[in-house]
């Protein structure tokens, strides 16, 4: 691989493979069904256990279900919507609406009513699978010219279109896959947004297919034949579904689950050597390890154990651990951090990290207990990662370097451009949006960011959200953020201060603390949350990360006053993105009057 960087300015990686014109994302499947048949391509739960599906199995699966879509009036280019949590059927009816041709629009199976029906009017559905009943109900009353029919995965949809199709010929699905190319669109993802209608994002099979090519030269340690992982975040999302492309591709088993509440216990059965989050996961699994350290009275030890961690990750990067530094990383390897990977299955030998901002801390902690997290760049735009770190270029706090065929640029005023083929050729019949987001080439992502000399990419913030105060102080709110969710009684937490005087902060309280925080205050059970924002030794805690996370900053960003709240923000009641990232534009809508108050 080629790889040329200008010192902060721009830096590219040539591609050191082509793909053909007529390359598809199904040839994977055939190719393995051809060459490795007994290949276990996927683990689906049953009774407690997993089961086998070879690669056989799942060739066979998709074609049969890929017949039913034809034979359900689905025509090549028709546009395909599934609706459902992840889970084994998601990524069989994605195959096979490739085979059959068409192309399939991603819908968050959190998504509302008014959500489902823009995304089913826009894409002009003809077709859309939704999982349960619960998601029926929410499209129930959605009417589209376009849609045709609307099918249930709990209620037998795979057994119907698979039944449907039995009487469709093989030359019929052989001729609707030789219409596939490289530049047909294999996906709409519409953008979550924070504020405005979604755009459809529309990536080809050779977006997809190069996602997964240069993912595997970037991450060959973790996307390689034989490692497995548990697939938990939602397949609507980009990351999730690049990061199953590639598995597929490269022989890594997969499991799935939707069931976040019991991570754990999955994790030691099934055993997965890497597995992939976005930051908020990292944080709830760092947090929840010290509050629960803290609650057995072994606070203390933790404490020492996290900061030798990180002190011996940062080490890595300036000459390697000293003497001392090794024996104490070694003592506690055994004292704490085995426990910590235990709790992870026991296998996992490194985590991809996307959707947002993980930040240093995070990092090296990871890093230093023996799970590294390699952190990755992109959006929807870009197929998911466009940059990452690698085991041989790693560096903790950027978001890494270019993968093969991409390249990264710093415009003027400091927002991140991007080019290659990983990135998209434009919205989904918005040509006024396309041709905003793309000047010349390049993509323009309205992130702000730097590179260092080796050509390793930091994200410092996001055009739109810079907050200016009145005395013209430009404030970036997201490593201000990063820093307070370090704490364990913090669950969310958002920065404030366009046009005013000075910086607050709304904080909301993380339940799974609240337990533990309890019992070591002697509070009553009968407290309310109410009651909790406002006890001393609470509001002293929160005050005291705050301090913590001032002492980073300048006299001018610095936060002058917070705002504990009672309410807990989350995808249903709307202040979170289905990655849980946070909607700004709503929580200062929402939380209009405790913002005032801040300034009152």
């Amino acid at each position: 691989m080629g790889f040329t960087a200008v010192a902060g300015r721009e830096v590219e990686a040539k591609a050191s493979y082509v793909i053909a014109e007529g390359a598809s994302l199904t040839d994977v499947v055939d190719g393995l069904d051809r060459t490795s048949p007994e290949f276990v391509a996927f683990r689906r739960p049953v009774d407690g256990g997993w089961a086998d599906v070879t690669a056989a199995e799942f060739a066979a699966q998709v074609r049969a279900i890929a017949k039913g879509l034809i034979a359900s009036g689905v025509r090549a280019g028709d546009r395909v919507a599934l609706m459902s949590s992840t889970r084994y059927e998601w990524t069989l009816i994605d195959y096979a609406i490739w085979t059959a041709g068409a192309c399939t629009v991603a819908i968050y199976d959190s998504s509302a009513t008014d959500q489902a029906r823009w995304i089913l009017e826009d894409s002009g559905t003809t077709l859309l699978i939704v999982e349960n009943e619960r998601h029926a109900a929410t499209v129930a009353e959605i009417e589209t010219p376009d849609l045709i029919e609307t099918l249930r995965l709990d209620a037998g949809a795979v057994e119907s279109l698979t039944a449907r199709g039995s009487a469709v010929a093989d030359e019929v699905l052989a001729e609707r896959r030789a219409r596939v190319g490289a530049a047909t669109p294999a996906t709409l993802i519409y953008t979550s947004g924070t504020t405005g209608r979604p755009k459809g994002v529309v990536l080809t099979h050779e977006n997809l297919l190069a996602e997964s090519l240069s993912g595997k030269l970037a991450l060959r340690h973790l996307l390689a034949e034989g490692k497995t992982t548990l697939m938990f975040l939602p397949l609507a999302h980009v990351f999730a579904r690049a990061i199953a492309v590639g598995s597929l591709a490269a022989k890594v088993t997969v499991a799935h689950t939707s069931d976040w509440t019991t991570l754990t216990t999955q994790f030691a059965s099934y055993k997965p050597d890497f597995i992939l989050a976005v930051p908020r996961v990292f944080e709830k699994v760092y947090n929840g390890a010290k509050q629960q350290a803290h609650d057995s009275g072994k606070g203390k030890i933790f404490d020492l154990a996290a900061d030798t961690a990180i002190a011996w990750s940062q080490a890595q990067q300036s000459g390697g651990a000293s003497l001392l530094l090794r024996a104490k990383h070694a003592v506690f390897d055994k004292l704490v951090y085995a426990k910590l990977r235990a709790a992870l299955g026991g296998r996992c030998i490194g985590a991809v990290s996307g959707g947002g901002p993980l930040g240093a801390r995070l990092g090296h902690f990871f890093r230093g207990i023996g799970v590294p997290v390699f952190e990755g760049y992109g959006l929807t735009e870009t197929s998911a990662a466009i940059t990452v770190n690698t085991v041989p270029r790693m560096r903790v706090g950027t978001v890494g370097v270019p993968l093969e065929g991409n390249a990264v640029r710093i415009a003027e005023d400091g927002e991140v451009l991007l080019k290659g083929n990983l990135v998209f050729n434009g919205y989904w019949k918005n040509e006024a949006a396309t041709a905003e987001a793309i000047t010349d080439g390049w993509f323009h992502t309205g992130d702000l960011g730097a590179l260092d000399a080796d050509g390793f990419l930091s994200i410092t913030g996001r055009k739109k959200e810079v907050i200016v105060t009145a005395a013209g102080k430009n404030v970036s709110p997201a490593p201000m953020e990063d820093t307070l969710r370090a704490h364990p009684l913090i669950g969310q937490c958002m920065i404030v201060g366009d046009n005013k005087p000075f910086v607050g902060v709304l904080i909301t309280l993380d339940r799974d603390a609240l337990p533990g925080w309890r019992a070591r205050n002697n509070i009553p059970d009968d407290a309310t949350i109410e009651d909790l924002t406002t006890h001393p030794a609470l509001v002293a805690e929160i005050d005291a990360a705050v301090s913590d996370s001032n002492a980073k900053v300048s006299k001018a960003e610095s936060i002058k006053k917070i705002r504990i709240l009672a309410a807990d923000w989350s995808q249903e009641t709307g202040e979170l993105t289905p990655k849980l990232s946070l909607k700004r534009a709503v929580v200062l809508d929402k939380y209009a009057a405790d913002v005032a108050a801040i300034y009152s």
